[in-house]
C-alpha cells in the first residue's frame, strides 16, 4: 500500500498490487436469479444512470455517470435490493422452495401469507436499511423491529415506522445497534436480518451483499446502451462495506483482466475500511466511539468479515473523507452547471461527487490524481445511493447554513 500526503484532510491509500480469490457467489451466473426476483417486484424499474456531460468538462475528464438510487421502489435509497433478496431467501427456507421457481407475487399469495404472517425481522439501521426491511415485512404481511444509533434523524426513524415497523433511536453506537437487534431477535425467535456477518452468521448477509449487485447490473447495461463500454473508474461508499465488497467482487469477476479502478470511501470519523487496509495485519480494525459524521449511512464502525477480503485484495485505492467532500457534491448535484440534471442526493449518496470535485479541481491533489489515474479518458461511474432521506440536514447543507445560522 501506498498511503498518499494527507491534503485538505483527505487521507488515500493507493493498493499497489490487486489480486486475490472472489467468493464464488458474486459469480455472474450465481446472480441471475437476483436480478430476475428484483423484476417481480411491483414497482421494480431501472433508476436512472446520468451522464454529468458539463460537469466532465469542467472536471477534465471524458465521462461522470451518476447512478440514482432515490427513485428505488419509493424508499429514497438502494437498500431495499438487499432487504428483499435476504428475506426472500429466508422465506425461501422456511417454505422449502427453491429461489430460481419463485418470484415475489409467490410470497404475497393467500396461502403463502398465512404461513408467514407470525414471522418478525429484526435489524439496526442508521435509516435506509432499516426502512427497507420494514417495508419488505409490511408488504409481505409480516412484523418487523428496527434498532437505530444515538444520534439518528427523528425523519428517518418516523419513516420507519410509517412502514409499519416497532422502532426506537436507542443510546449507543451503529454496532452497539446491531448486537441490540442481535439480542432481541433471539430473545423473541425472530430472524436477524443484517448486513454484517458474525461468528455462525453468515448467510443472510450474503444474500443482501447479492441483492446489491443489482444496481450495477443494470448500470453496465444502461451504459452499453449510451455506447459506453464500461467504466474506467468505480467510485463505491462503505459503510461496513457489504455493498462496496458485494459490488466490487461483481465487477471483478464480470470484467475479468480489464478491471475498473474501483476506489473505495469511507467518512473520516468511520473510516473503518481504510483504517484495516492501512494496516500491517490486513485484517478487519474496528473504529470506536461515537462516529459523529453526517453521512450516517457509512456511519459504521466494523467491518464485514465476509466483503472485507475482497476490499482488501481488490480496491485500487482506500479514502478517508471529511465531512465537507459529501456537502460539495450534494451542492454539485442539487445546482448543476449547463445541461446536466439536477439529482437529489443526500450525505452518503454525493461523497462519490464530491470527490471527484476535490481531487480533479485543485493543484494540490496534481499527484493523487496521477495516481488514481484519472485524465481525459477516464469514464466515472458513481452511485448516489440516497436522496433527501433526512430532508432538514439536506436543504441546511444545500443552503450553505450551518445549525447555528439556522437558530
Amino acid at each position: 500500500m501506498i498511503k498518499l500526503a494527507e491534503t485538505k484532510g483527505l487521507n488515500i491509500i493507493i493498493n499497489e498490487k490487486t489480486e486475490g480469490v472472489v467468493p464464488d457467489y458474486l459469480r455472474e451466473d450465481e446472480l441471475f436469479n437476483v436480478t430476475r426476483f428484483h423484476e417481480s417486484i411491483d414497482g421494480y424499474e431501472r433508476t436512472p444512470l446520468i451522464l454529468l456531460s458539463d460537469l466532465s468538462k469542467e472536471l477534465g475528464v471524458s465521462k461522470i455517470f451518476v447512478k440514482d438510487e432515490s427513485f428505488r421502489f419509493g424508499l429514497n435509497a438502494f437498500k431495499a435490493l438487499g432487504a428483499t433478496y435476504a428475506i426472500a431467501r429466508i422465506l425461501c427456507e422456511k417454505l422449502s422452495v427453491n429461489i430460481e421457481d419463485v418470484d415475489f407475487k409467490f410470497f404475497r399469495s393467500d396461502e403463502v401469507r398465512d404461513k408467514i404472517k407470525d414471522m418478525v425481522f429484526v435489524t439496526a439501521t442508521d435509516g435506509n436499511h432499516g426502512r427497507a426491511v420494514a417495508w419488505a415485512a409490511n408488504t409481505l404481511g409480516c412484523k418487523s423491529i428496527v434498532y437505530m444509533p444515538k444520534g439518528s434523524s427523528i425523519t428517518r426513524l418516523e419513516n420507519i415506522r410509517k412502514e409499519g415497523a416497532e422502532a426506537e433511536i436507542t443510546d449507543v453506537n451503529y454496532d452497539g445497534a446491531v448486537r441490540i437487534a442481535k439480542k432481541k431477535a433471539d430473545e423473541i425467535d425472530g430472524v436477524f436480518v443484517q448486513d454484517t456477518a458474525l461468528p455462525g452468521y453468515e448467510k443472510i448477509p450474503v444474500w443482501i451483499s447479492q441483492g446489491y449487485t443489482t444496481m450495477a447490473k443494470e448500470a453496465f447495461s444502461q451504459m452499453k446502451e449510451e455506447g459506453v463500454k464500461g467504466p474506467t473508474h468505480i467510485l463505491l461508499q462503505a459503510g461496513v462495506g457489504a455493498y462496496a465488497g458485494g459490488v466490487l467482487g461483481y465487477v471483478v469477476n464480470l470484467f475479468k483482466d480489464e478491471v475498473p479502478k474501483v476506489i473505495i470511501l469511507e467518512p473520516e470519523k468511520a473510516d473503518c475500511i481504510f483504517k484495516s487496509a492501512i494496516s500491517d495485519k490486513k485484517e478487519p480494525v474496528f473504529v470506536t466511539g461515537d462516529m459523529d459524521t453526517i453521512m450516517a449511512g457509512l456511519a459504521c464502525g466494523e467491518p464485514n468479515p465476509l466483503t472485507w477480503p475482497v476490499l482488501r485484495d481488490f480496491s485500487h485505492a482506500f479514502v478517508s473523507c471529511p465531512d465537507y467532500v459529501a456537502e460539495e457534491g450534494m451542492r454539485i448535484l442539487a445546482s448543476p452547471k449547463g445541461d446536466d440534471r439536477k439529482i437529489v442526493s443526500g450525505e452518503s449518496g454525493a461523497v462519490g461527487v464530491g470527490f471527484l470535485k476535490v481531487i480533479l479541481e485543485n493543484r494540490d491533489f496534481c499527484y493523487d490524481k496521477k495516481m488514481l489515474g484519472f485524465d481525459e479518458n477516464s469514464v466515472v461511474l458513481c452511485f448516489s445511493t440516497e436522496g433527501d432521506t433526512d430532508p432538514d440536514s439536506y436543504k441546511r447543507i444545500i443552503n450553505k447554513l450551518t445549525i447555528k445560522e439556522e437558530k
